[in-house]
């Protein structure tokens, strides 16, 4: 097994979301520490950390109690950027390699840097055929959404490939569930997709989606 990947100085973007491999985010980015930062990013191509706030708030305020947030994200490659007007920035990025934070610093402006080392990605595990209900029902919203034109940027109707992926089926459903960002980020970090989606399985059935 190759050692994992490590990375220093990524910069980060403390949110209240959690960013999911394969999954898409979209941002306005205006606070000077960011915008820096996505400037970078785009022209040298790099990613940066997507990391889910535990306390603070993703706009800073000297009122506001000071950021702390969960060790373990997402890195987030920019796929489209605009500038609106001067001082904003506007961005679709999609989440690639898990990752956790091994060092930290921040700033003097307010930028958080790390060192972190990538998890490793989700093996590839077929859908068994108790969860495939799971996948026709995913398959349905996300087709229902793209007619409405709120799922830009991910192919409808979903590759066979994509919806007999244990990963990529639970890491949607993941991003759809009305559940606290606590649960959201434990589903994220699961070695395993399949226990991941089992998980996504018993939620849903607690709300009466699926059977």
């Amino acid at each position: 097994m190759p050692d994992p990947l490590t990375l220093t100085s990524l910069p980060l973007f403390p949110l209240n979301t959690v960013l999911f491999p394969g999954g898409l985010l979209a941002l306005r980015v205006f606070e000077v520490r960011y915008l820096d930062m996505v400037r970078k990013c785009r022209q040298t191509g790099s990613p940066f950390g997507v990391v889910t706030l535990t306390a603070g708030q993703e706009v800073r305020s000297a009122a506001a109690p000071e950021e702390r947030f969960q060790p373990q994200g997402t890195l987030a490659v920019i796929e489209q950027l605009q500038t609106p007007q001067p001082g904003l920035i506007t961005l679709r990025c999609r989440g690639t390699e898990r990752f956790h934070i091994t060092q930290q610093h921040q700033l003097p402006y307010g930028l958080w840097l790390a060192d972190v080392q990538q998890l490793p990605d989700d093996p590839q595990v077929p859908l068994p055929a108790d969860l495939q209900s799971l996948a026709a029902k995913l398959g349905l919203l996300l087709a229902a959404q793209h007619q409405r034109g709120s799922t830009p940027g991910h192919p409808i109707p979903p590759t066979p490939a994509q919806l007999q992926d244990c990963g990529w089926v639970a890491n949607r459903w993941c991003e759809l569930l009305p559940v606290p960002l606590e649960l959201k980020h434990h589903l994220m970090t699961l070695d395993s997709p399949l226990l991941r989606l089992e998980l996504v399985g018993d939620v849903l059935e607690r709300l009466g989606i699926a059977p």
